[in-house]
């Protein structure tokens, strides 16, 4: 069995579909702690709730970025997990973390990468007309949204809200992780010399694309 750890800022919708997961053997893992840089997410309660320490590292009470990596890359270093879940972890991390834990550190992304890196990427795919819009599941490296490409899932939209289009997203996102550290957990996905290699798994190209109506 693996060890995660899942770093959170947010509700924790993510976590918890991980967490379901988890709880229904489907993933072969178990969360050994939940890290927050918010004291005041409810990813932590979601956390609590089903019996997960919680660590709240609070980047306020840092006076730098590095200090903060610094503190995080300690208990990282001390719990020795298999693999570091970003499920809304809004951070970008510098490279002590980034470089140290290469291949074993993943993030969900709510846009097709290559584009629409960083934030508000709902709003700049409704701006811009998109008719398919999605998330991307990436192994995380120092170049911000830019590392090797796990997963794609993509939905059709039309002419909606952005709080309905976060809505779908969020369901796609749901789905989609768990999937992803399952086959991670199971050794069918890992990182070698910066290349994804799947082993047992029906793919579609060089990456997972499944597509949702959502």
């Amino acid at each position: 069995m693996k060890k995660i750890i899942v770093l959170i800022s947010g509700s924790g919708s993510n976590l918890q579909a991980i967490i379901d997961d988890c709880n229904a053997k489907r993933i072969d893992a178990e969360i050994a702690c939940v890290i927050s840089n918010n004291p005041n997410a409810f990813g932590l309660e979601r956390a609590k709730l089903a019996g997960i320490k919680t660590i709240v590292i609070n980047h306020k009470e840092f006076v730098s970025r590095e200090l903060f990596d610094n503190e995080l890359y300690i208990l990282l270093k001390k719990h020795n997990p298999d693999l570091i879940v970003l499920a809304g972890f809004m951070r970008i991390l510098t490279k002590k973390i980034t470089e140290n834990f290469y291949g074993k550190l993943i993030n969900i992304h709510p846009s097709l990468l290559p584009k629409y890196p960083g934030l508000n990427t709902h709003e700049k795919a409704i701006k811009n007309n998109d008719k398919v819009h999605g998330v991307s599941i990436h192994y995380v490296s120092s170049e911000l949204d830019g590392g090797p490409l796990i997963a794609q899932g993509e939905i059709t939209t039309g002419k909606e809200d952005v709080d309905t289009l976060i809505e779908r997203i969020h369901k796609l996102e749901h789905k989609i992780y768990p999937e992803i550290i399952k086959y991670i957990c199971n050794g069918q996905i890992y990182l070698d010399s910066n290349k994804v290699i799947f082993e047992k798994i029906d793919l579609e190209g060089s990456y997972i694309s499944k597509k949702y109506e959502i």
